[in-house]
Parts: C-alpha cells; structure tokens; sequence
C-alpha cells in the first residue's frame, strides 16, 4: 500500500558545514519511522528523488544527504556520460578527492547530525531510527548501525562493496560487535567490490557478534542494481530490494 508524500530539499546543521539532503514522508499528518537513506557514490539527483519519495509512500519518513556536502551542494559532480568510453573512470577520479575527505570518522560525525535531525523533524516517530544505502552507501549504513548503536533499530546495504575488507578502516566487519540492529545485506553476483570470500568473512564476522540478520545474493544483477540512471541498472533487482527494505522496515518497527 502506498500513500502520496511531502517531498522537500533541506539544510541539515553540522560541525563542518551545512549539508543539503532530500526529505519525504507520507502527507497523512502523522508521524512515521525515520530511515537514513545513503546515496551512492553520485550522489542526490532525480533518481534518488524517486527512490526517497518511492520509499516514504511505504510509510516512513525519509532523509538522504548530500554527504559530499564538504565540496558544494548537489550535484557536486554532474553524472557522467555512459555513452563515452572513459566518463565512468573520469567520474571516479574526479570524486577520488571528496571520497577521501569523507574519512570514517568525519562520515560518523555527520552520521549523528544526521540521526540527530532526522529524530527532531515532528514527522519522525520518536525512537530508533534505521539507516539503508547504496554501494559505498550500504557501508555507510552498517558502519553506522555498528557505531551508533542502540539507535539504530534496522539497517539495509544494497550492492554494497568491501563490507569486510581487511585492509580498510571504515569496513563495517571490524565493528560488528556494536551492531544491535536487524540488518538486510543484498549483494549483487557480479560485483568485483564484494566477491564471495568477502559475503563470507562478513557472514562471520556477524554471526561472531550475534547480530540478526539476512544475507543474500541477487542473481543476474551487477554493482549498482538499483540505480535506473545507470548501466548496471536491473528492474527486477530494483524491485526486489524495494520489497526486501519495506519488508524489513515493517517487520522491525510496525510493532511499536
């Protein structure tokens, strides 16, 4: 069942700087569980307006950040032309810089200014608060389960990638055991970001920390399923993870 929705751009306060976000939530008067929606690495644009305002007609109240916002306001960088054949690699090196800036502990940072805004908007039923994204989005998203803890009541990641790398710092598998959350984790089976040794030392890691959660692999879906502005899109994968995050949401928060 959908309902229609508010949609609208804000400004959300933080220690360095004033980072602009999407925020909807159904248009019924009442308050609704607040989900932290993680872009990937392009950032807010048309689609993640859809995705946002697509999500809230389920029944929550939605924000997603421009978490560039260190850099400018969105689009920091305009989407690359698919069609060329080196846009996607200038794209990357070109963000290279704003992803570096965004350190793990100045992305946790902003995280709690995030939650902090998201729990004080009078559409956001008070409580725990989930948290969901995409690509470096969905770490994102488990990092902030698993720093955040308690207030964090559900996390999703969607073709999220190095979830349990070794080698880097802001791999949400180091800090498993502060997750309380339930989590949903899809990953994509041709996704180079996220082989199957990495599904499996996340799978460990997790069941180390007793943390509920459930782990699956979309078949015939490629890093960045659900992004339609994109080649890697899939209609039925974007579908599926629709069903799979409301799934979650009202299972975790419909009780209370």
């Amino acid at each position: 069942m959908t309902a229609p929705v508010v949609f609208r751009t804000v400004d959300i306060a933080l220690a360095d700087g004033t980072a602009d976000a999407y925020f909807a939530h159904p248009d019924d008067g009442a308050q609704h569980p607040g989900l932290l929606l993680y872009p990937d690495a392009f950032g807010l644009r048309p689609w993640l307006r859809e995705i946002v305002e697509t999500i809230a007609s389920g029944g929550f109240a939605v924000l997603s950040p421009n978490i560039f916002y260190r850099s400018g306001r969105a689009p920091v960088l305009p989407m690359p032309d698919f069609d060329l054949p080196d846009a996607h690699s200038a794209f990357f090196e070109a963000l290279a810089p704003l992803r570096a800036a965004l350190t793990p502990d100045k992305a946790m940072q902003d995280a709690q200014g995030y939650l902090d805004w998201l729990a004080a908007d009078a559409a956001v039923t008070p409580g725990p608060l989930a948290a969901a994204g995409y690509c470096m989005g969905g770490r994102l998203a488990l990092r902030t389960a698993a720093t955040l803890g308690d207030r964090i009541g559900a996390a999703a990641s969607f073709h999220g990638g190095f979830l349990a790398a070794d080698d880097r710092p802001d791999s949400p598998h180091h800090d498993a055991a502060g997750i309380t959350a339930e989590l949903f984790i899809a990953h994509a089976d041709q996704d180079s970001s996220m082989p199957a040794d990495q599904i499996a030392g996340l799978e460990r890691a997790l069941d180390a920390a007793d943390v509920r959660y459930t782990s699956v692999v979309y078949p015939a879906a490629a890093h960045g399923f659900t992004m339609r502005d994109t080649p890697a899109y899939s209609e039925e994968a974007y579908h599926r993870h629709l069903r799979d995050l409301l799934g979650l949401l009202h299972r975790r928060f419909d009780a209370e």
